[in-house]
C-alpha cells in the first residue's frame, strides 16, 4: 500500500515579530487548529531554503522545497511562467516576467513612484485586452508578449543574450524607480518598451474605466526575473513519486510541467486570498484518488497580503488555509486506509515590516500517520526555533519526508 506524500506550502506565511502584536507572529495569533494538531504530533523544525548568495525569491525557494538544488537547477523565473502559459521558445531566447503595474503620474518614468506592483490585482480578463494592445503594438520577429494571469504576464526576446539588472516590483512598491529602472544587456530595449507601453495603457478604455472607479490603473509595464530555458530532472526519476502540482500561480505550474508533475487547472484560483479553497482542497483529493502519490498544494494568499502590508489578510490567509485545505485534506488522508506524510511550510518568510521576502529561516512541519508522537508545540516561528532542528538546504525536506537520512 503506497504512502501518500502532501506539502502544503502556505507562500510567505513566517514573517518576523511585529509591535502591532506585541510581538508575536501572524503564525502565533492565528487560529489554526489543524496546522497546530499536526505540529504537536510531528516533527517541527527550521529549514534555510535559500542558498548563500540567491535572492530570497519563490522562484529559488520553491524549487528547493520541491527537491531541486537552485545552485544546480536555477535559470530564473520568468522561464518557468513562460512555459506554464504555453511560450513555444529554444535555450536561445530569453524571457522576462511583465508585470502589470501602477506607476504615478509624472511626465518622465525616471519621476514616477511605484504605486501598485499588482495594479489592483487586475482581472485576468482585464489583463487580456490590455496585453493584446501590446502585442498589437510590438510582437516582432525578435520579441513577443503572453498573457498570463491576473498582473503577470511575460514577454520573450528570440535569440538574444542575458545579462540585465533587474528588480521585481515588489520589493520597491511606495519608491522612486528611477535608480531601478532596468540596466546591463538589452537594457534600452527594455526601457524603451516600459516607456512606449507607458503611453498605449494609460489612454486604453479599461484603465480609464478603472480609474474612474477610483480602482489603479494598470498604466505601465515592469520587466523583470530574466532566464532561459531550464531542464529539470523528471521528479518522478528523483523520487520515485507520481506528483500533482496545485497551484494558481504560473511559476508554480511551470515547474510542476518542466518536472513531469500533472498540473490542475483550478477554476476560481486566483493567488490571493479570495482564491478558491474548496476548489483547491478538491483537486488535491482528486489528485490521490487518480494515483498520484505526492501532491504540492501551493498557496498564494499569504506572500500577497505580506508585500501589501496588510496584516490582517495575511492572519486571515493563514486561518483559511487551515480551515479550508487542512481540515477536509486530513479528513480525507485519515479516511484511507494508505498512511501518508504531511510536510506544511512556507517557500520563504515575507515579513509584513519590509513587505518584500527574506531569506530567514522558515518553520516546518513533518507528520506521519504511522508515527507516534506528542511534543505539545504550535506551528510558528518561535516553536519551531525551541527544537533546535535545522536542516541546512530546502530539498534536505523531501529527503526528510522520504525518511531518508539528511
Amino acid at each position: 500500500m503506497n504512502r501518500k506524500y502532501l506539502v502544503i506550502l502556505g507562500d510567505g506565511m513566517a514573517d518576523r515579530p511585529l509591535d502591532s502584536l506585541d510581538g508575536m507572529t501572524p503564525l502565533m495569533v492565528a487560529n489554526k487548529p489543524n496546522i497546530d494538531w499536526l505540529a504537536s504530533h510531528g516533527e517541527i523544525g527550521l529549514c534555510h531554503t535559500i542558498p548563500d548568495g540567491m535572492k530570497p525569491g519563490s522562484d529559488v525557494a520553491n524549487l528547493s522545497v520541491i527537491g531541486y538544488d537552485p545552485l544546480v537547477y536555477y535559470t530564473g523565473r520568468s522561464p518557468l511562467e513562460a512555459m506554464s502559459i504555453g511560450v513555444d521558445f529554444s535555450p536561445i531566447d530569453v524571457t522576462y516576467r511583465c508585470n502589470l503595474v501602477t506607476i504615478s503620474s509624472e511626465p518622465d518614468i525616471k519621476d514616477t513612484t511605484l504605486v501598485d506592483y499588482s495594479a489592483g490585482e487586475i482581472s485576468t480578463e482585464e489583463a487580456e485586452s490590455l496585453i493584446q494592445s501590446l502585442k498589437d503594438a510590438f510582437d516582432s520577429d525578435t520579441l513577443a508578449f503572453y498573457r498570463g494571469v491576473s498582473y503577470r504576464h511575460c514577454l520573450l526576446l528570440r535569440k538574444a543574450k542575458e545579462g540585465a539588472i533587474l528588480t521585481p516590483p515588489h520589493d520597491i512598491t511606495g519608491k522612486k524607480v528611477a535608480e531601478y529602472l532596468p540596466d546591463g544587456t538589452n537594457s534600452e530595449l527594455l526601457y524603451d518598451l516600459m516607456r512606449k507601453a507607458r503611453a498605449i495603457l494609460e489612454s486604453h478604455p479599461i484603465n480609464k474605466e478603472r480609474v474612474r472607479l477610483g480602482k489603479n490603473p494598470a498604466n505601465c509595464i515592469w520587466l523583470w526575473g530574466e532566464g532561459r530555458k531550464p531542464n529539470l530532472t523528471e521528479f518522478a526519476q528523483k523520487t520515485g513519486l507520481k506528483g500533482a502540482m496545485i497551484s494558481a500561480v504560473d511559476l508554480l505550474k511551470g515547474i510542476g510541467k518542466v518536472s513531469g508533475m500533472t498540473v490542475y487547472d483550478v477554476e476560481g484560483a486566483t493567488g490571493t486570498i479570495h482564491t478558491n479553497f474548496d476548489g483547491k482542497a478538491n483537486a488535491c483529493i482528486d489528485a490521490f484518488e487518480s494515483g498520484h502519490d505526492y501532491v504540492y498544494m501551493h498557496l498564494e494568499a499569504p506572500d500577497e497580503c505580506g508585500h501589501q502590508g496588510d496584516l490582517e489578510g495575511k492572519i486571515k490567509s493563514i486561518e483559511l488555509i487551515d480551515d479550508k485545505i487542512v481540515a477536509p485534506i486530513l479528513k480525507y488522508l485519515s479516511s484511507q486506509p494508505a498512511p501518508y506524510t504531511i510536510l506544511v511550510c512556507p517557500d520563504h518568510p515575507t515579513p509584513i515590516s519590509i513587505r518584500t521576502h527574506s531569506a530567514d529561516a522558515i518553520p516546518y512541519i513533518i507528520y506521519r500517520s504511522d508515527v507516534e508522537i506528542d511534543t505539545g508545540l504550535k506551528y510558528d516561528e518561535y516553536s519551531a526555533t525551541s527544537t533546535l532542528n535545522v536542516l541546512p538546504h530546502g530539498y534536505d525536506l523531501i529527503s526528510k519526508m522520504l525518511g531518508e537520512e539528511v
